[in-house]
């Protein structure tokens, strides 16, 4: 999903290109272009979101946890996951689910464009989050079994 987060940037560049033409040179300014450009940015920042999971790119305080052994950060790891990590993904896959199925079951728009796709991308990423987020729970346990030679 990493690839196609980073590609979403081509549609966005486009259409902010396209928008600054109409507006100042065209004297034209559009109202689509706002809307397509946030919902794109939100899909995005969300499909990004397990990638950076993945790679271990999200935000720690390093100053303690390198100078942890691997088995105490594993322990940190896996109380962060059961205690904020997995309620706050269920949460955002509850709220995420409700809002998208109403989208749908009226075929939301927003400026001219379906807002329903885009509202189904919130669910669907965090359930990719939430599997991302079993696999490293996995990893910490199988470290925290380890027996130090």
């Amino acid at each position: 999903m990493g690839w196609l987060a980073g590609w979403l940037i081509v549609p966005m560049t486009l259409a902010v290109a396209y928008e600054v033409a109409a507006r100042y040179v065209f004297n034209a300014p559009t109202k689509w272009v706002s809307s397509l450009t946030y919902m794109l940015y939100g899909s995005q920042f969300m499909l990004a979101a397990a990638y950076t999971l993945l790679k271990g790119g999200h935000i720690r305080t390093d100053v303690f946890y390198e100078r942890w052994s691997p088995a105490t950060r594993a322990r940190i790891d896996t109380v962060s996951y059961v205690f904020f990590f997995f309620p706050g993904m269920l949460f955002v896959l509850h709220a995420g689910w409700v809002e998208a199925r109403q989208a749908w079951a009226i075929g939301e728009r927003a400026g001219g464009w379906p807002l329903y796709p885009f509202k189904a991308v919130i669910p669907l990423t965090a359930a990719l989050l939430l599997f991302q987020g079993l696999s490293e729970l996995i990893k910490c346990a199988q470290v925290i079994r380890e027996r130090p030679r």
